[in-house]
């Protein structure tokens, strides 16, 4: 009998990803099974204006609107050898009395990655304070005028987490 449980218990976590995916230790990944937290663009508003930092070899460069009709919006972009690599487009959007962030990559010529009707969704997961985490992508307050952004990416069929230190540009 007890092996007969430990067996299904295994099956069930094989085959259910919300046990069995991999942890990092900046970001968390949404349970389907409970409900996003209540929230409103306040509470990520400061994110809003224009931040620069570096990553992936080169530099990033974010500006973030501040809250009007319900969302904030972004433009990113990724220079790597004085060359443009590629851009985002971010929203962060009131949905359901909660947030959810979408983004859509474009190359340097402005050709979209996503087909024409899909965005990468990143559901709001929690809330602590200095930090809003996202289905697989964080935003933590250092100060005033810096902030870490955490996104899980995959390259070559895995999955890591990437860091994003910015500056306030003033």
């Amino acid at each position: 009998m007890k092996h007969l449980f430990l067996s299904a218990l295994l099956l069930v976590l094989s085959v259910n990803p919300g046990y069995c995916q991999e942890t990092f230790s900046n970001t968390v990944r949404l349970d389907e099974r409970v409900a996003s937290p209540r929230a409103t663009l306040q509470d990520v508003a400061w994110v809003q204006g224009h931040w620069k930092g570096e990553a992936f070899g080169g530099f990033v460069e974010e500006i973030w609107t501040p809250p009007l009709g319900g969302s904030m919006m972004c433009a990113f972009k990724l220079v790597v050898n004085n060359k443009v690599r590629f851009y985002e487009i971010v929203t962060l959007s009131e949905e359901n009395s909660t947030l959810m962030l979408r983004l859509k990559h474009f190359h340097k010529d402005l050709k979209g990655w996503e087909e024409k009707d899909e965005t990468v969704d990143f559901p709001l997961v929690k809330m602590t304070p200095g930090k809003m985490f996202f289905d697989g992508f964080t935003f933590e307050r250092i100060s005033e005028n810096e902030m870490n952004i955490y996104v899980i990416i995959e390259q070559e069929d895995k999955e890591r987490e990437a860091k994003f230190n910015y500056k306030r540009v003033l």
